[in-house]
């Protein structure tokens, strides 16, 4: 992933509202933090310009109605190698939705009634590896975890101590880039650590293992 730097962060909007994208758009050059470098009307065309424009962060619309949706979208561009900040913006509010899109490998999901310059300071968050979630959605990511909690018997117990500490650092929203360098280990074996708690752990994403960190008082922001 792509960290920020003194750089603007290159940003891609893939949306088939033109008027909304043409709003997104000028919020994103209205700071000198985020650069917008193009915007896709449907996911076809949205995965084809984040291969060739590399993008640091991609905003990803939920329900396009010609093609692809955005879960079908967001997969695949996870398929493809497009590692960058990947933030669902959309106007679903339904858990169903919030989970899908997390499991399918979202960063964040954000509501599009989100104030503009509360997206900006989402968006910059994102960027420095956090998860973003809408406020109103993230009390019911944690609880649909902790129901499937009840029933999956998830035990931070059967991690190894480096896993634990790693998944202590995913509740911290470090990606794995800052991980590596926090614990001084190589990057690819961050990512080995992380396949194998998610799986001791029978969660799909790593933000779902963040939440469920935070929601059982592991790790966390101080």
């Amino acid at each position: 992933m792509n960290q920020p730097s003194t750089e603007p962060a290159r940003i891609l909007v893939i949306d088939d509202h033109p008027l909304f994208r043409k709003g997104v758009l000028e919020l994103l050059a209205s700071t000198r933090h985020l650069h917008p470098v193009g915007e896709a009307e449907n996911g076809d065309t949205g995965i084809a310009k984040a291969l060739t424009l590399t993008p640091d962060l991609i905003l990803l619309d939920l329900n396009m109605k010609a093609g692809k949706n955005g879960i079908a979208t967001l997969q695949a561009l996870r398929a493809a190698g497009v590692d960058c900040r990947i933030i669902i913006l959309t106007v679903s509010d339904d858990p169903n939705d919030l989970v899908a899109a997390i499991r399918a490998g979202a960063d964040g999901y954000l509501l599009k009634d989100t104030e503009p310059a509360q997206v900006l300071t989402h968006l910059q968050n994102a960027l420095f590896g956090q998860t973003v979630i809408s406020d109103t959605l993230m009390g019911h990511l944690a609880l649909l975890l902790r129901r499937e909690s009840a029933t999956e018997a998830r035990s931070q117990s059967e991690l190894t101590e480096r896993e634990s500490t790693i998944l202590g650092c995913l509740a911290q929203g470090l990606s794995n880039k800052l991980i590596a360098r926090e614990l001084d280990i190589m990057e690819s074996t961050v990512k080995v650590h992380i396949r194998n708690l998610l799986k001791k752990l029978k969660f799909h994403s790593r933000v779902e293992a963040a939440v469920w960190a935070v929601s059982n008082g592991i790790g966390g922001r101080k």
